[in-house]
C-alpha cells in the first residue's frame, strides 16, 4: 500500500497533487477507495456503516457472548488472515480507515460535536455481542479500565474507542505494510487518558512497549522537510520546553523529531511595551506583549497545511464590555503588536508553548500575564475551530480570578458549550488540528462553567449542572456548601438504588465517614485504587496514620500515577509515623507529577534533613523557592540548611529576603554563624574562603542593626565583623569602638544585671574592652579634640560602673566588694586611672 494514502488519512485531507491523482485513479486503493473518500469528507458514520465494515464484524455471535473485546479481536484477526495475499494491503488500509474513523467519531462525540446521530447500536452491526450479565456499555467500560481507574460514566460511544484500540493493536502486532499505525496509537492513548476519572500511566495501555518501539521506526516518513511533517509533529508529540516562552525552534520542538526542519523558523518572546489597559488611564505604563516573527519572512500556507475555517463557523470571541477595562491593550506604538500571518502549524505551536509554560511554571500573576499574551496571539487570528476553543477555554480559566473579567469568562464558556451542540460548523472543520490543540472534553467545559458559577455564589445553578453531568462528588460539595448535608446523603443513596458503583459507595463513605462503605466499594470494584484511596483519606482524618499509610500504599501500588494529593497525603502520614525514608519517596513522586508544588519540595527537604542528607535538602529547598518565592517558612528552612552546608552567600541572600517578607525578622544564631565564618575565613560549601563575603555581610548587619538598634548582640556581631577593635586598620577600629559602645549602652538599658554578680562581671569585662579599644584609637586619632572626647566618655563610663559595683555589691561588715567582682572592679579603677592620665596628656598637647 502506498504511503501517500496513509499520510492523507493521518493529515485528514488530500493535498492538491494527491487529489488530482485520486481523481485520475479513484480505485487505486481497492475496496477501501470509497471509504477513504468518505473519511476525508468527514463522513465517519458512513465508514462504520459500510458493507465492508459490516462484513468485517459480522459473525454468528457465539463463543464470546460475554467478552466484547475478545469478539472484536477475533473478527479483526480473521479479517487479516483470510483471503488472497494480494489483497492484504487493501485489507490493512481498510482497517486503518476503520480505526481512524472510530477515533474521529469518538472525538466528535465527546470533544468537538456536533452530537452524533443515532444510538450506539445503530453505529455498529448487530452481530456485536450483548453480554447477559451486564449491559454492553458496562462491558466496554470494564475493558477500558486503566490502572484500576474507570472512564467517565457519561462518555459518549465508548465502544468506538475500544474498537479503535483492538484494530490498532492487531495491526501493530502483525508484519503489515502499514507504517503510521503508531501515530494513530498515540492519538488513541491521548483520548483514552483524557476520559479517565483519575490519572493513569500511559505505559498501562495494552501493547505500549511494542508500540513505543514501532513509533521510533515510524518517524522515518517525516525525514523530509514538509508542512505535513511539521503538522504531524505538532499533532502527535508532546510540547517541548521553551525557556522564557520563546518560540525558538530548538526550544519549542519545531525542529525536533520527527520534523527535520523548523516550521518557518518561527521565533518569539515576551517583551515590554508602553500601553494603556483602562479607558481612564492617562499615562502609558509597561505592558507584557508577545512578539512573534518568522525568520525566513515567507508567507502563505503550505500545500499540506489545512485550509482555514470561515470565521462565521468559529466560536464567537465574547467581548469584555467593561466600563473601565479596554478590550485590548492600547499600545503607544501599535506596531509592537503586529504579528505575521501565522500558518496552521505555527498557531498550534504558539498554543503548545503556552501549554508548556503553564505546566512548567508555578501559579503566579506574572505567569498568568504571560499565558494571556499567548492566548491573545492565537485569538487575534481566528482560523481553526479547535485552536479557537482551546485558547478561549484557557483564557476563561485565567480570567476567573479577575472581578472585571469573570463575567466574560462565564459567557465564553456558555458560548463554547452551545457551539458544541449546534450544527453550523462541519465536523471536518472542527477536527482540523484537533490532536495538537488540547481541546478539553465537553463535560470538562461544562464542569468548568459549573465551578465558575459556584465561585460566583450561584451554588444552586452549579448543583444542577453537576447533577446533569453525574459528577456526584461535586454535587455533594454543593449540598454541603448550602448546608443541606441530609440531601447529600439522599442523593448518593438514590443513585445507589438505581445502580451500585464503587464511586458512589466511596462517596457515601465520605459523607457518613464510615469504613464499611469503602470496604463495599473495594469488593465491588474488583480491588481498584479509588476505593482504597478514599478509605485512606478517612483514616487520615481520624489520625490513624499507620492504617492510612497502608491504604495509600496499596492504592498507589495499583495505580502509581494518581493525583498529587494522594502522594502528598501519603508523605504526611509517613511523617507522622517518623518514617522519613517513606516520606521522602512519597514527596519525590509528588514533585515528579507536579514539579511546581512548593509544599512538596519543602516537605521533601524536611525529610532529607531528618535523614541527615542536608545537601539534598539544600537543592530541594531551592526548587521550593523557585515555585513559591514569597513563602517565608520555606525561606526560614532554606537559611538554616544554607548555614549547615556552608552556602554562606545564599544564607546572606536568604536573610535579606526574610527581612522583606517578615516585619522585624531577626535570627542572632544565623548571624553568629555567618560572622564566625567570615572572620575566621572558613571554606564554604564550594571550598571558597568565606572572607570574600565580608562586604555583603557588613551590608546585611547594617540593615539588621537599623531595624534592631536596641539589641546588644547585633551590635557586638557588627563590631566583631570590623575586627572587634583589634584591627590594624584605624578606621575599622573606630567603627568597632562605635558598635561596641552601642552594645554597652544597650546592656545598661536592659537592666536586671546589676543585682547578679556574674552578669555584672560580664558587663564590666565588655566595658574594659571598650576602654582598651579607646586607648588604641586615641593613639592614631589625628584630631586632638575628638581623641579627648573619646577618652573623657570612656573614663566617665568606667567610673560610673565602678561606683555602681561598690554601691550594690559591698559587704557592710567588711567594707569590701564581693569576691566575685573584686578583681573586675580593681581592673576598672586601673583603666580609669590610665584614661585620666591620657586625658591630661591630650590637654597638655
Amino acid at each position: 500500500m502506498a504511503l501517500g494514502a496513509e499520510l492523507s488519512i493521518l493529515r485528514g485531507f488530500f493535498t492538491p497533487e494527491e487529489e488530482k491523482a485520486w481523481r485520475q485513479n479513484p480505485a487505486s486503493c481497492g475496496e477501501a477507495s470509497s471509504l477513504l473518500e468518505a473519511f476525508l469528507e468527514g463522513r465517519f458514520e458512513a465508514v462504520l456503516l459500510s458493507r465492508q465494515v459490516e462484513d468485517l464484524l459480522a459473525g454468528d455471535g457465539s463463543g464470546a457472548a460475554e467478552d466484547v473485546q475478545a469478539y472484536l479481536e477475533g473478527r479483526v484477526s480473521l479479517y487479516l488472515t483470510r483471503g488472497p495475499c494480494g489483497d492484504q494491503a487493501d485489507r490493512e488500509l481498510l482497517l486503518l480507515l476503520l480505526a481512524a474513523s472510530c477515533l474521529q467519531l469518538f472525538a466528535q462525540s465527546n470533544w468537538t460535536g456536533p452530537p452524533v446521530s443515532g444510538a450506539l447500536s445503530d453505529l455498529l452491526p448487530p452481530a456485536v455481542p450483548r453480554p447477559q450479565s451486564r449491559t454492553l456499555a458496562e462491558a466496554v467500560h470494564w475493558h477500558l479500565l486503566l490502572d484500576g481507574e474507570a472512564v467517565y460514566s457519561l462518555v459518549g460511544h465508548p465502544l468506538l474507542l475500544l474498537l479503535a484500540r483492538v484494530v490498532l493493536l492487531q495491526a501493530s502486532s502483525r508484519r503489515s505494510s502499514l507504517q503510521l499505525v503508531p501515530w494513530w496509537m498515540l492519538r488513541y492513548v491521548s483520548l483514552h487518558q483524557q476520559i479517565l476519572e483519575a490519572c493513569s500511566h500511559p505505559a498501562a495501555q495494552p501493547g505500549s512497549e511494542q508500540h513505543g518501539e514501532r513509533f521510533v521506526r515510524a518517524q522515518a516518513p517525516f525525514a523530509a522537510p514538509s508542512g505535513l511533517a511539521r503538522l504531524v509533529a505538532l499533532g502527535m508529540r508532546q510540547r517541548q520546553p521553551a525557556a522564557g516562552g520563546a518560540l525558538a525552534p530548538q526550544a519549542a520542538g519545531l525542529a525536533a523529531r520527527p520534523a527535520a526542519a523548523p516550521a518557518g523558523q518561527l521565533a518569539g518572546s515576551h517583551e515590554g511595551a508602553l500601553g494603556k489597559r483602562t479607558q481612564f488611564q492617562q499615562k502609558f505604563l509597561a505592558q507584557l506583549v508577545l512578539q512573534v516573527h518568522r525568520k525566513d519572512q515567507s508567507s502563505g500556507a503550505h500545500e499540506d497545511s489545512p485550509t482555514c475555517t470561515p470565521p462565521s463557523m468559529l466560536p464567537k470571541n465574547c467581548r469584555l464590555n467593561d466600563d473601565t477595562l479596554l478590550e485590548d491593550v492600547s499600545l503607544a506604538r501599535p506596531s509592537q503588536a503586529v504579528l505575521p500571518d501565522l500558518r496552521a502549524e505555527e498557531q498550534a505551536l504558539v498554543l503548545g508553548v503556552c501549554a508548556d509554560l503553564q505546566k512548567n511554571n508555578p501559579a503566579h500573576k506574572l505567569t498568568e500575564e504571560e499565558l494571556l499574551a499567548f492566548t491573545s496571539c492565537v485569538l487575534s487570528q481566528p482560523k481553526f475551530w479547535a485552536l479557537q476553543v482551546s485558547a478561549l477555554c484557557l483564557r476563561s480559566r485565567l480570567e476567573k480570578e479577575s472581578s472585571r473579567r469573570v463575567e466574560r469568562g462565564m459567557m465564553q464558556l456558555q458560548e463554547i458549550v452551545s457551539c458544541c451542540e449546534e450544527q453550523t460548523c462541519p465536523v471536518s472543520e472542527r477536527l482540523k488540528l484537533f490532536y495538537c490543540s488540547h481541546v478539553p472534553p465537553q463535560w470538562l467545559v461544562q464542569k468548568q462553567l459549573a465551578a465558575l458559577l459556584s465561585d460566583l455564589g450561584c451554588v444552586s445553578s452549579a448543583l444542577l449542572a453537576y447533577e446533569k453531568l453525574e459528577l456526584w462528588e461535586d454535587a455533594v460539595v454543593c449540598y454541603q456548601r448550602l448546608g443541606q448535608h441530609g440531601k447529600a446523603e439522599q442523593l448518593v443513596r438514590r443513585e445507589l438504588e438505581r445502580k451500585e458503583t464503587p464511586g458512589l459507595y466511596c462517596l457515601l463513605g465520605d459523607v457518613l465517614k464510615e469504613h464499611q462503605y469503602y470496604e463495599r466499594a473495594w469488593q465491588l470494584s474488583g480491588r481498584r485504587a479509588g476505593a482504597m484511596r478514599s478509605r485512606a483519606l478517612l483514616y487520615l482524618r481520624d489520625k490513624d496514620f499507620q492504617r492510612c499509610a497502608d491504604c495509600f500504599q496499596e492504592s498507589v501500588r495499583i495505580n502509581p500515577i494518581q493525583a498529587v494529593g494522594v502522594w502528598f497525603s501519603l508523605g504526611c502520614a509517613y511523617f507522622a509515623l517518623e518514617n522519613y525514608e517513606g516520606a521522602a519517596g512519597a514527596f519525590h513522586r509528588c514533585i515528579g507529577l507536579e514539579p511546581d508544588n512548593a509544599e512538596a519540595w519543602n516537605n521533601l527537604s524536611t525529610a532529607y534533613i531528618r535523614l541527615k542528607k542536608k545537601k539534598q535538602a539544600f537543592h530541594t529547598l531551592r526548587e521550593a523557592l523557585r515555585c513559591n518565592f514569597e513563602h517565608w517558612q520555606i525561606w526560614e528552612n532554606y537559611i538554616t540548611v544554607c548555614t549547615d552546608v556552608g552556602e554562606f552567600g545564599e544564607a546572606v541572600r536568604a536573610y535579606h529576603q526574610l527581612m522583606e517578607l517578615r516585619d522585624h525578622y531577626k535570627d542572632v544564631q544565623i548571624l553568629q554563624i555567618l560572622v564566625r565564618a567570615v572572620v575566621e575565613d572558613l571554606p564554604d560549601g564550594q571550598g571558597e574562603p568565606a572572607g570574600a563575603l565580608r562586604p555583603k555581610l557588613r551590608e546585611l548587619l547594617g540593615r539588621v542593626s537599623s531595624c534592631h538598634s536596641s539589641d546588644a548582640q547585633v551590635w557586638q556581631l557588627y563590631a566583631r565583623l570590623y575586627g572587634d577593635g583589634r584591627s590594624s586598620d584605624p578606621q575599622d577600629r573606630e567603627k568597632a569602638l562605635e558598635f561596641l559602645s552601642k552594645a554597652h549602652r544597650c546592656d545598661l538599658r536592659a537592666g536586671g544585671w546589676e543585682t547578679q554578680p556574674e552578669l555584672f562581671k560580664e558587663v564590666i569585662q565588655r566595658a574594659l574592652h571598650i576602654g582598651e579599644v579607646t586607648v588604641a584609637c586615641c593613639q592614631t586619632k589625628s584630631s586632638r579634640s575628638q581623641a579627648l572626647q573619646m577618652v573623657s566618655t570612656a573614663r566617665l563610663n568606667l567610673s560610673s560602673l565602678s561606683a555602681k559595683a561598690k554601691q550594690m555589691h559591698t559587704d557592710v561588715a567588711t567594707g569590701q566588694v564581693c569576691a566575685a567582682l573584686q578583681d573586675s572592679v580593681e581592673a576598672l579603677e586601673r583603666l580609669t586611672s590610665e584614661l585620666q592620665e591620657l586625658q591630661v596628656k591630650l590637654r597638655q598637647q
